[in-house]
């Protein structure tokens, strides 16, 4: 267990430096300042790092304790956002809160308590999650409050990572497999159905299926987002010589910095970043087979998949595998909410992992429920 915590920290602190690297090439044509969005992001990771050696040396079975609470701050900081002249909008989303000249985004907090209501909910009922109450009605009901505000924001991209965690969370806490597909179905045809009500959504969806026609209007960002993976080849066109960060590419430094690395350090670069996260959810996966207790394994997992299918969404927008969303790449691109949060789930799944490793598990080593009997 100690080489998965070292190799998990060597791969965080790998995926950080090189996040701060790529932000001073990838910004530097925003500003008349070119060191701007790269200091902003220094002092996010200060106070990252602090949350995170906070988060790892205090008792993961604390946040036992804090999940409903947390969940509630979240809910209501999640509409916050709605309220004009508390919540900040920027581009016609409504995900952004103001003090004083700091912004944060509270769909961040809303991931994390997420997983710590669920890895809360699981581990409690694992006797009865087969129950239709236990297992179906309230997990989703829960789900399905921060799901509406979250799509309310709109943050199409977010409810669906945070719906695809709840599900896998549930799906690993044993609930049977027929009713979870449905009843996740109908949530899935909800947003559809809502996304095909919104023509800003619809637009996405038309530039997606033929970026060609709309180059010059909605698909203008995967267009060079492409352009930029093209132009690096193998071995890219070198450290800060990036033709698209100079506007070719809007949101080069937060969403989109991903094709800067491509355009800069090339393919072999870009997959050794692609293995670096399959790196990390491989370690957590460890960690969440050796937790101690049903709650430290849920919540394990819970964060693993979090990152990495945040990491793995980013990734399939900008090759131009799944529509336009703005999801952020975990510890690379530019944004302090992020950041913070992350390192925070960084700093808890260390404690998971330590607490594994210093006593044995008071549970069977298995990280699925078997679904042949009732635990």
């Amino acid at each position: 267990m100690r080489r998965t915590i070292s190799l998990f920290i060597a791969i965080v602190l790998i995926l950080v430096t090189l996040g701060i690297v790529i932000l001073a090439s990838a910004s530097s044509a925003e500003y008349d300042d070119s060191t701007h969005f790269v200091k902003r992001q220094l002092y996010w990771l200060a106070l990252s790092f602090c949350m995170a050696c906070v988060a790892a040396r205090f008792d993961y079975r604390f946040y036992q304790k804090l999940a409903i609470p947390s969940a509630v701050v979240s809910v209501l900081l999640l509409i916050l956002v709605r309220i004009p002249g508390i919540g900040h909008n920027i581009n016609g989303s409504w995900r952004w809160l103001r003090i004083g000249s700091l912004t944060f985004q509270p769909s961040e907090i809303a991931k994390l308590a997420m997983i710590m209501l669920f890895a809360w909910w699981l581990a409690r009922n694992q006797r009865r999650i087969d129950e239709l109450k236990r297992g179906i009605l309230i997990p989703f009901g829960m789900l399905a409050c921060f799901a509406f505000l979250l799509i309310v924001e709109p943050d199409f991209g977010t409810t669906m990572l945070v719906s695809f965690v709840a599900v896998f969370m549930m799906f690993i806490g044993g609930v049977a497999v027929g009713p979870l597909l449905l009843t996740g179905l109908c949530g899935l045809l909800g947003v559809v159905f809502l996304i095909f009500q919104n023509p800003e959504r619809m637009s996405r969806i038309l530039a997606f299926l033929d970026p060609q026609k709309y180059e010059l209007e909605k698909a203008w960002q995967l267009t060079n987002s492409l352009r930029a993976f093209a132009s690096g080849n193998l071995f890219g066109v070198g450290f800060g010589n990036s033709m698209q960060k100079f506007h070719y590419l809007p949101e080069a430094h937060t969403d989109f910095i991903f094709p800067i690395i491509g355009e800069e350090l090339g393919l072999v670069t870009t997959l050794l970043v692609l293995l670096m996260y399959v790196i990390l959810f491989v370690c957590g996966l460890r960690i969440a087979f050796n937790a101690r207790d049903d709650f430290g394994r849920f919540l394990a997992f819970g964060i693993t998949l979090m990152i990495t299918m945040q990491a793995l969404i980013n990734f399939a927008v900008v090759t131009g595998c799944v529509p336009t969303k703005g999801l952020a790449l975990p510890f690379i691109s530019y944004g302090g909410s992020s950041l913070l949060v992350s390192c925070i789930m960084v700093g808890i799944l260390l404690n998971i992992a330590h607490a594994g490793a210093r006593a044995p598990s008071a549970i069977s080593r298995n990280l699925f429920k078997d679904r042949a009997r009732k635990v």
